[in-house]
């Protein structure tokens, strides 16, 4: 009678999230575009905000550009306006979805098996090592950006959208929730990355059409669209923050993007999970198509377009473009009036409150001819306000550029006392005239009576 020797062989040894997640992390930072990339998010927008703060001329065009000179904390925001609109909708999903792509091109994915031995652990740990990826261009763009504004600028207040006056402290609270804001839509755009990567597999595709699509999103945004289905893109977060530089702050539009987002990027992730769990990793030359894939893989986007479309259309009462007349002439009297007692500081006269300046506007867009709604740059309107003891009232005439998305650019018209040149004449020497040409913006989901 012989003896059985027990199985010596060691038990498999178990490969944690936490070890997948480094490993992957690992393989991404040995690849130099990503290096490259983190090294570029944390370096050029600092560069840039302190090189254009010490130029003669600045970026007028740009959400808060044009107060570059006065503030270090209009530098993040102008950094966080041009990544919103296209940095960061085409770096999130082509940095997410390459993290599934690569394994396709290199033929990996058996060794990857055969070390982890859990298609749900290697999925969990390219998720999250894509995430932390993205979330660190992310703050780096951020910080860069504040950084270079503040040592090129320095720390002072800055003029909201409606023309009141933030304390610093105020101002850079507003921007790190701003920036905190644009995680949720960027997020959202890498979900799709991973769908696609998932999708198409080794396809060059799959790399590039996550983000088309983004791009594709982000110039919807410039288009008269009705309000229900530009709060159903994710790319609507991207330009909601400045809603918190109003008073009151219009905080509606904003977490109704950034739920949106998070519907989205939901909604990205698990047919994207179904999708690699249930694949055949035996074939060595999946491609990614095929009916079931092309339906798991491309048709959520355009669910998601439906559904979420549908659900704020019931929650908001908003309807059309958001844009009415009442509420053009109502922003910019707010506006003018704030900024009017920022030059009437400036010019040391006598101060008065925006109560007893009693400002009004009158607006029409084309002359009058036409629906007096919508976006355009042909809205053209008269400010009137009075001041204690004058008996005549002053008007100033605005041209109105409405963007669809709310936002507005009041370039002065005359008189050349108020916003007739960019510098007024100052005790202290020439200053920028708050009055020449200034931002506002239009709450699309306000729905107070029409006036």
């Amino acid at each position: 009678m012989t003896a059985t020797a027990p199985d010596a062989r060691p038990a498999p040894h178990r490969v944690t999230v936490v070890r997948g997640y480094r490993f992957e992390l690992v393989k991404l930072f040995s690849q130099w575009r990503v290096r490259l990339l983190v090294l570029a998010c944390w370096v050029v927008p600092a560069l840039f905000v302190a090189g254009v703060s010490r130029q003669s001329t600045l970026p007028s065009d740009t959400l808060f550009g044009r107060w570059m000179h006065t503030t270090g904390w209009a530098g993040p925001l102008v950094t966080l306006g041009f990544a919103g609109a296209w940095a960061l909708p085409l770096l999130a999903p082509v940095v997410a979805g390459d993290v599934f792509a690569a394994e396709d091109r290199l033929g990996t994915w058996r060794h990857l098996l055969v070390a982890v031995r859990s298609p749900r652990r290697i999925f969990a740990a390219k998720t999250l090592a894509a995430t932390s990826v993205v979330l660190l261009l992310v703050t780096g763009t951020a910080c860069s950006g504040t950084v270079g504004g503040l040592l090129a600028v320095g720390d002072r207040p800055l003029v909201a959208l409606d023309g009141r006056l933030l304390t610093p402290a105020d101002a850079g609270g507003k921007v790190l929730l701003a920036w905190v804001c644009v995680l949720a839509p960027t997020l959202a755009l890498a979900a799709l990355g991973i769908l696609g990567s998932v999708a198409l597999g080794r396809s060059p595709t799959g790399l590039l059409l996550p983000a088309l699509a983004a791009l594709t999103m982000q110039v919807a945004q410039t288009l008269p669209l009705p309000v229900a289905v530009r709060l159903a893109l994710p790319g609507y977060a991207f330009t909601a923050w400045d809603g918190l530089f109003a008073s009151p702050a219009q905080t509606e539009p904003l977490l109704i993007g950034v739920a949106v987002s998070l519907v989205w990027a939901v909604g990205a992730i698990v047919p994207a999970y179904v999708l690699f769990v249930r694949r055949d990793f035996t074939d060595a030359a999946y491609d990614g198509a095929g009916r079931r894939t092309l339906a798991l893989g491309l048709l959520p986007p355009v669910a998601l377009i439906a559904l979420t479309a549908a659900l704020v259309g019931s929650a908001t009462a908003a309807e059309g473009s958001g844009i009415r007349q009442d509420k053009v002439q109502r922003s910019l009297a707010t506006a003018f009036a704030h900024l009017y007692r920022l030059q009437t500081a400036q010019l040391h006269r006598p101060p008065v409150t925006e109560a007893r300046l009693r400002t009004t506007a009158a607006c029409a867009k084309s002359a009058g001819r036409g629906p007096q709604e919508g976006p355009g740059n042909d809205w053209r309107c008269v400010v009137t306000w009075r001041l204690p003891g004058v008996q005549v009232a002053g008007t100033a005439v605005y041209q109105l550029d409405v963007g669809s998305d709310g936002r507005f650019v009041a370039d002065g018209d005359g008189p050349k006392e108020v916003n007739g040149y960019f510098p007024v004449r100052t005790p202290t020497g020439d200053a920028p005239n708050p009055l020449w040409q200034f931002d506002g913006q239009i709450d699309l989901l306000d729905t107070a009576p029409k006036g």
